[in-house]
């Protein structure tokens, strides 16, 4: 491993430099830009297994594994033997290929609640169709989401909370014009009592309720079992439809998704539709939307809600999708990520209670997450009072150390299959140095 150079003359730091000069902010995606946390952006030129390499040639363990679809890890070789034999045959036709319908029926057949599905390029272009075709299926207009829930940078979607109880909410973008979102109504996330209000006072307007089940963009918050009990019900009361947003916990915590484990407590649990992407694409541009058949008849050219996209069902995604998708499938996958991930959140629990810190964490399959705080959150009111400082000095501390998590405060992080023992108790005893320093 090359040693690291000093942040000012980094090849890091240089590439940034050149970045910002034609990218804004200098990256594709807010989030990598290190603007929460300070400092400069690792520029990853490598990645195997469960680490990747910077620019400098350091080497960190990997805990964002691409924002959660690398679950098998990095260079997976089933699903790079599946990618590089798809690139022989092409990279885009434009018209329909035999490994499409192959990955629908594999999901069709792990998730019981989708019964047709089509296939996308990303989670923004899933969720964003969604909310169309659920306001076509329905003939409604208005839509519950809830704060802290990230469903994509589509208009309807970025929205923050209104004043009071199940008031509509307000853009938190720039570019989105207050009349875009008046249909969207913000509620706070687990509170039984505001899903109560907004469906007494606009229930028979409401085309469909979105949730991500657990929310990974206010780090790691489960919805409750009594929460998610009475979503379904109020959805199937008023005739709105449940809409569960797994781009990120599709296949990541479970076998079935969270939706799989809303139904061992929930008897016949099942959402109307669902949002996938990350996992199925196995960390190439792919997502997809399902849901019953009468719904997704109503999706064009079958009926009159319009959807398309040139790159749909890209044969090269579908072959890295369909790969990862088998190896989850193979005898005792799950269980083994579970107890991997529950060893590293059980480690950094002991070691932040032996240095008398506040430190709380949750895990589910190969997706965590931990807080500042003395007890789990249940929304994103109560993540906010984390210690935004000392989260930004841990994360700069497990840097250093050549440890990857996620650079702000407010994401959730996932192992893989590839990660170790070692790699688990190395991250552990870089942890327990810096709590025992502070």
């Amino acid at each position: 491993m090359a040693p690291s150079t000093s942040p000012d003359n980094s090849r890091n730091a240089q590439l940034f430099e050149r970045a910002r000069a034609l990218i804004p902010g200098g990256v594709n995606s807010p989030v990598r830009a290190f603007k929460a946390v300070g400092g400069t952006p690792r520029f990853v030129q490598r990645a195997q297994g469960a680490w990747f390499w910077d620019a400098d040639g350091k080497r960190y363990i990997d805990y964002i594994g691409s924002w959660g679809p690398m679950i098998l890890g990095h260079g997976h070789p089933a699903v790079v033997e599946a990618v590089q034999k798809a690139v022989l045959d092409g990279f885009s036709y434009g018209a329909p290929t035999e490994r499409e319908v192959e990955l629908a029926e594999e999901i069709v057949k792990l998730v019981p609640s989708i019964e047709m599905l089509r296939l996308v390029s990303s989670g923004t272009e899933a969720t964003m169709s969604v909310i169309r075709l659920a306001r076509g299926a329905t003939g409604r207009s208005k839509i519950i989401k809830f704060e802290g829930c990230y469903h994509g940078h589509s208009d309807a979607l970025l929205v923050k909370a209104g004043s009071g109880l199940a008031t509509f909410g307000s853009p938190t973008s720039a570019g989105v014009p207050p009349e875009v979102v008046q249909h969207t109504l913000v509620l706070e996330y687990n509170h039984l009592a505001q899903l109560e209000e907004a469906f007494s006072v606009h229930g028979k307007d409401i085309a469909c309720l979105m949730i991500e089940p657990i929310a990974g963009n206010m780090n790691f918050v489960r919805a409750s079992v009594p929460f998610m009990k009475r979503c379904r019900e109020l959805c199937t009361q008023y005739g709105a439809l449940l809409v569960f947003d797994e781009v990120m916990t599709g296949f990541r915590v479970a076998l079935g998704g969270a939706q799989s484990l809303y139904a061992r407590s929930i008897p016949g649990f099942k959402p109307d539709m669902t949002a996938l992407g990350k996992v199925i694409g196995g960390g190439m541009p792919m997502a997809a939307f399902g849901g019953t058949r009468a719904v997704m008849e109503q999706l064009a050219p079958l009926g009159p809600v319009y959807q398309a996209g040139t790159l749909s069902g890209n044969p090269v995604a579908t072959a890295c999708g369909l790969a990862t998708l088998r190896e989850l499938q193979k005898p005792g996958f799950y269980e083994a990520l579970a107890k991997r991930t529950r060893s590293l959140t059980s480690g950094l629990t002991q070691a932040a209670a032996q240095a008398g810190v506040s430190f709380c964490a949750d895990s589910e399959g190969g997706m965590f997450g931990f807080f500042l705080l003395d007890k789990l959150p249940q929304n994103y009111a109560t993540v906010m009072t984390t210690d935004s400082p000392a989260f930004n000095r841990f994360f700069h501390a497990m840097l250093d150390k050549g440890v990857y998590y996620a650079p702000a405060l407010y994401e959730a992080g996932f192992v893989s299959a590839a990660h170790t023992a070692e790699d688990i108790a190395a991250t552990v005893e870089a942890a327990a140095q810096f709590f025992a320093g502070r």
